[in-house]
């Protein structure tokens, strides 16, 4: 407990001191002191409104246990799904007339699927840049990105149960075979070059739109029945017709009971055809405008 003296009471404590206090000569003047040289401060980027999608990617535990929890829950249905002859976990548009004495598959996604690719995101968000494709190309041809958490181990264990391992991906064609050393480096199985779908892969009787993977999920459809899909993104898993918030989710509507059982879906906040779907898939407005049309979107 503080104690307190009445206002007399230290009034006259006050006085008594400054009675009692010797006279002081004015000091001499103190010589200068060294002061140290500081460093000029780092330098800052802009403030980017990708940050907290990408440093959550790169430090966030959760962001791991997301990977690992989704990929183990997949690996434990697997052999189930292998042993049921009618299990096939291709879109209705997607589908061959007969996937009878089929080679089984699982198909996956590459991008922040099975490879991550946040140091490029971090580097856009530290030199205050966007995207484009020269950097990008430059980023893939490192074949530096690591295996997501879980990735390997689910692929191997499909593989060394005999089922295909097949990637399919929007990555430009020229980036084929970096993409492949990238993979092996990860320690992903890829069987072959036929492993690897990229875009601008030919199907014959099936016109590209865009970069939809509708033509390369059919052409897959051929060979092998395909037990589960794997991606960030619901193109990865069926043709998007619509790219607004409506039309995806009608794309999605059908195959809800899918999802977690053959279709398996992986977090993404740093990119996706979701952001686009905000402005019109209008990349020619200006940075201002595409954001205050993702603001105008929040539900409050």
């Amino acid at each position: 407990m503080s104690l307190r003296l009445p206002v007399t009471l230290l009034a006259f404590a006050l006085l008594a001191g400054c009675a009692s206090a010797p006279s002081r000569q004015p000091a001499a003047a103190a010589p200068p002191v060294a002061v140290a040289a500081q460093p000029a401060p780092a330098t800052v980027a802009a403030a980017n409104d990708n940050l907290n999608a990408v440093v959550w990617t790169q430090t966030a535990i959760e962001h791991d246990l997301i990977y690992l929890q989704t990929y183990r829950d997949a690996e434990s249905r697997l052999l189930t799904a292998l042993k049921n002859r009618h299990w096939d976990a291709l879109a209705k548009d997607d589908r061959t007339p007969s996937g009878k004495g089929l080679k089984p598959a699982v198909v996956l996604d590459v991008d922040e699927t099975v490879l991550d690719n946040s140091p490029y995101q971090a580097r856009l968000v530290r030199s205050g840049g966007e995207y484009n494709e020269a950097d990008w190309a430059a980023w893939c041809k490192e074949e530096a990105a690591r295996a997501l958490p879980g990735a390997v181990e689910f692929t191997q264990f499909a593989a060394k149960h005999g089922i295909a391992v097949i990637y399919i991906s929007n990555r430009a064609k020229d980036l084929d075979q970096a993409t492949l050393a990238n993979l092996r480096k990860a320690g992903l199985p890829v069987s072959g070059p036929e492993a690897f779908l990229g875009l601008g892969t030919f199907v014959e009787g099936c016109e590209q739109i865009g970069t939809e993977k509708g033509c390369r999920r059919q052409q897959i459809a051929r060979k092998y029945r395909v037990l589960m899909q794997f991606g960030d993104q619901i193109g990865d898993f069926v043709t998007v017709l619509a790219n607004n918030p409506e039309g995806r989710r009608r794309a999605m509507a059908p195959y809800l009971g899918w999802i977690g059982v053959r279709w398996f879906v992986l977090p993404n906040a740093t990119y996706g055809s979701w952001e686009p779907a905000l402005f019109n898939n209008d990349w020619s407005a200006t940075p201002e405008l595409r954001r205050q049309q993702k603001i105008d979107a929040l539900r409050y």
